[in-house]
Order: C-alpha cells, then structure tokens, then sequence
C-alpha cells in the first residue's frame, strides 16, 4: 500500500504524524495506532468510520453500489457461477480449475454425515424453538465432536474445519426445520448439488423419490451467492472478534450465528416480508409511506437503506430477477410483489427517500422468493447463517494466515470520577 503523512494537532501541541494507508482500490484510511502512545484515542460509535483490519476478500463501495469478492462482481458471479465455486473463490482467493473445483465439491462432500451425538442435542430442545437458536447451539456443539482436529495454529486443520462447516451447516439447518415439524431426517446426497441438497434435505420424503425443481434450485444458489459475503458486518466482526483470542473455530461460527440473528442484521428478511404483509395492498401503500416519514410513528421501511450502500444494493437489483423467474415458475399469488414494486416505484420517486439515499436493499425480495418456496418465515435467517457460513470462515482463516492480534477497542468512560467508598450496611 502506497503510504502517505497526515499530521494531527490537538490544543496547539507538537503535530502527531499518522500514515494515511491506501487500498487496492483506493479508498483511504488514517492509520492511528500511534495515537496510543500519545494519550488519545477515537470515539468512533459503532465502528461506522473505523477499519479493524486489513483484508482481501470483500470490497463495497455504497456510494456506488459495488461488491466485489475477491474482485469479481457480485452479478457476474450470481448469474454465471454456482455456490461452491463461489465459496472456492473466497476461500482461495482465485477461480479453481475443473480438477480443482471436483477436488472441492469432493472434499465437502466427504463431510456429509454428520456425528449421530448432534442428534441427541437437537432432541433435547423443545419442537417450537427457534431454528435459529437450534442452529447456534449445534454449532456450538460440534466443538464437542471435533476436538482433536481443531488447532487453530495448524493450517491443515483450518482447512479442514472449513469443510466441515460448510457440508455440515446445510444439514444441522435443515434438521432444524423438520425437527419443528416431526420429520424424519434427512441426509443429502452426492449426485445433487449444493442448493439441490438443501431443498432436498428441507422437502423430500423418505417413501417418495425427490426431483429437485432446477428453478427454484437455481434461485436458491443465487441466494446462496449474494448472501455469502459482506465485507465487516456485525456478525463477521463478531467471528474476527471472538477467533481473536484463539478460539475454536466452531464457538466463533456459533457466535456469528447469535450475531446474524438479530432484526437489524439477518432477520432484516423476514421483517421486510411482514412489513409487505402488513401493508396488504397496493391502495395502502400512500399511507405507510406517510407513517414511515413521521418520526412520532413507530413503522419502519424495512428493506430500503443499508449502513453501507448509499445507492442501489448491486444484490437487489439480482435478487429482483430471481423474484419474478420464481413467482412466474410457480404461478403463485402475486400480491406480495406487486405490493413491493409499488412500494419501490414510490419510494424511488420521494424526495424524502432519494434525499436520505433510501433504496431497496437484498431483503427487500429475498424474503417473498422464499416464502414462495415453501420456506417458513422463521427459516429465512437460517438459510442466510448457511449462505454466510463460507464468508465468516473466510475472514476466520485470513485472520489467522496473518497473524492473531486480540480484539481489545478501548471506551469513552463516562462514568462517576474518583470517590471514596463509605458502606452504608453497617
């Protein structure tokens, strides 16, 4: 990186010298870890301005609505890759050969039976429990199974637990579903694919013989794809958070898990999908955009605006197409979409929305492709945890390839100043 000098002068003091750091595609950052040394420190209130780490994986830039992994285009990769060479690609930096990408289907493949002792912990949880509560603290579980393979320290067992994650998350996610629902089991298969499987895994029966519709396969792999990475999000600052201190790697994923889960994170889907149910009609929609635009009133537009984009989110306008192919394939009630494109025309065309730079984000449709899928609601942030399952091993394994430092951010106390304790017990 091509290094430059900022200097900085706080109450006519002797100038501190920073490095301004230059990345790959040119945004810049001041580099500030001498300003510890100096007694001071940046508030920087949920990390919006701050860079915690240096990485090659994931690049956005929200003013012009661009996401690249690994520098190839998020629409390119959706519309002309499949999912596991997607995850190749962010592991491994480069696009595999038709030898190496079998090597890796294998690889993953290999890790399709998942320890029966999982079974036992999935039995133990109530039948209405959240999928997404089940999810994390399976994954928790699995550093209960694989212990003596689990040194963070040695590349080859990094590279195995990789594998592992990504064949064994799918189907830990989708015992969860038909757990809630008293299904039997089922495991996947090698002959279908990775978002075949899913499907499989979610919706056959063990007496019928299962054909996976190629539509809606194909419109999960590009959910899949458009959900697999994001740059430092809360839940993969989380994973870099926690594998910071050396943990294993299945309590850092199961921790991301717990991070994604939240409404303002993963759940974002869902609640887009419930907004658009709550609004019901095209005739409604003047009036919850007069709702959303009264700040004394508690609605939200949920799926418009993204801490990041200030622009059109690249994965919506995708996500967008794969929304119509669905609905068209499936002939279902079109509602809910006619609602949402209603409701995006408007809100494209308010002075309100383009002056705050409010545009649909990727949860804007996801959720409606789903739910026309046969996916429950409370499933749509499980199929994220298993899209992004690959992303947060990414930054797992590139943190650790450079070297471990731990997550220590420092406060703005604001508390009582230095007093004397008296009990007041006695």
């Amino acid at each position: 990186m091509d290094k430059k000098k900022a200097t900085l002068t706080v109450d006519g003091t002797v100038p501190i010298e920073l490095d301004v750091l230059r990345g790959s595609l040119g945004q810049k950052e001041l580099d500030i870890r001498t300003l510890g040394a100096q007694g001071y420190f940046t508030f920087d209130p949920g990390f919006t301005s701050t860079a915690s780490c240096q990485s090659k994986i994931t690049y956005i830039d929200g003013d012009q609505g661009v996401l690249l992994y690994r520098g190839f285009p998020i629409d390119q990769l959706a519309l002309n890759s499949n999912y596991l060479e997607v995850c190749y690609i962010l592991l491994y930096g480069e696009t595999p050969n038709l030898d190496q990408f079998y090597k890796f289907q294998g690889s993953v493949t290999n890790h399709f039976v998942l320890h029966e002792q999982i079974h036992h912990i999935l039995r133990g949880f109530c039948r209405n429990s959240h999928p997404m509560a089940m999810l994390c603290a399976m994954t928790g579980a699995l550093a209960t199974i694989y212990h003596d393979s689990m040194d963070v320290n040695r590349k080859t067992h990094r590279d195995l637990t990789a594998k592992r994650l990504l064949a064994q998350m799918p189907i830990m996610a989708s015992m969860c579903y038909r757990y809630s629902r008293g299904k039997p089991f089922i495991y996947p298969r090698n002959d279908f694919s990775y978002a075949g499987n899913i499907l499989y895994m979610m919706f056959s029966s063990p007496s019928d013989k299962y054909v996976v519709n190629p539509i809606l396969e194909r419109a999960l792999d590009c959910i899949l794809i458009l959900h697999a990475d994001h740059e430092q999000n809360a839940s993969t600052s989380t994973i870099r958070t926690v594998g910071s201190s050396g943990a294993n790697p299945f309590s850092c994923i199961a921790a991301a898990v717990a991070s994604l889960w939240g409404p303002s994170h993963g759940g974002a889907n869902e609640a887009c999908l419930l907004m658009l149910e709550e609004i019901g009609t095209v005739e409604n929609i003047p009036l919850f955009l007069q709702r959303a635009k009264d700040k004394n009133d508690s609605f939200r537009l949920m799926g418009f605006g993204h801490r990041v984009y200030k622009n059109y989110d690249p994965r919506a306008m995708v996500m967008r197409d794969i929304c119509h192919e669905v609905l068209n394939h499936l002939e279902v009630k079109k509602d809910l979409m006619e609602v949402a494109m209603k409701l995006e025309y408007l809100a494209l065309h308010d002075s309100y929305f383009i002056e705050r730079k409010l545009y649909p984000n990727v949860d804007f449709y996801s959720g409606i492709i789903l739910q026309a899928m046969g996916i429950p609601s409370s499933m749509f942030t499980v199929i994220f945890a298993i899209a992004r399952t690959v992303g947060w091993i990414a930054h797992w394994k590139e943190m650790h390839d450079e070297g471990l430092k731990i997550a220590r951010p420092r406060q703005l106390y604001t508390g009582y100043t230095r007093r004397n304790f008296n009990s007041k017990i006695k």
